[in-house]
C-alpha cells in the first residue's frame, strides 16, 4: 500500500512506516521500522495504528490488521513482557545490516538506477 501512510485521527496526522496488504489472509501488515533496540512503548504506539487502520481503512475480508515491529536489536525478556497481555496481533523482529565484507558486491546506487532504467541522481558539489 506504501511507506509514510498517512492517517488523520482526531485531527492528527500520523504516519506508518509501511502498510501492506496480504491478499492470502485478507488484512492490512503494518510494519514499523527502529533504529534502535526494542522498547515497551513501540508496543503502545503500534497498538494505536493497528486500531486506527482497522477502524478507518476498508477492508472486506474483515481480518484484523497484524503489527511487525522490526529493530536492530531486542531483549526477549522485555519482548515477552511487553506483549504477554497484548490484544492486537503483533510481533517484534531484529534486522542486520549488510556486513562490510559484502558490501562491494552490492551493485551502487547509479549501477542499480541503471538496472532499472531510471535516471541516475546527480552528482552533489560543493559549489
Amino acid at each position: 500500500m506504501g511507506q509514510q501512510h498517512h492517517l488523520e485521527v482526531d485531527g492528527n496526522d500520523y504516519y506508518l512506516d509501511l502498510l501492506f496488504y496480504h491478499l492470502h489472509l485478507g488484512c492490512y501488515v503494518v510494519i514499523e521500522l527502529k533504529v534502535e533496540e526494542f522498547k515497551p512503548e513501540f508496543a503502545g504506539k503500534m497498538s494505536f495504528y493497528l486500531t486506527a487502520v482497522d477502524e478507518l481503512l476498508p477492508n472486506r475480508a474483515g481480518q484484523p490488521a497484524i503489527g511487525l515491529i522490526l529493530c536492530k536489536d531486542r531483549s526477549k525478556t522485555i519482548v515477552e513482557y511487553t506483549l504477554r497481555d497484548a490484544n492486537k496481533p503483533m510481533g517484534v523482529a531484529t534486522y542486520t545490516t549488510v556486513p562490510p565484507k559484502y558490501r562491494g558486491e552490492l551493485p551502487t546506487k547509479k549501477q542499480f538506477a541503471g538496472l532499472l532504467n531510471l535516471p541516475a541522481e546527480k552528482e552533489k558539489t560543493n559549489e
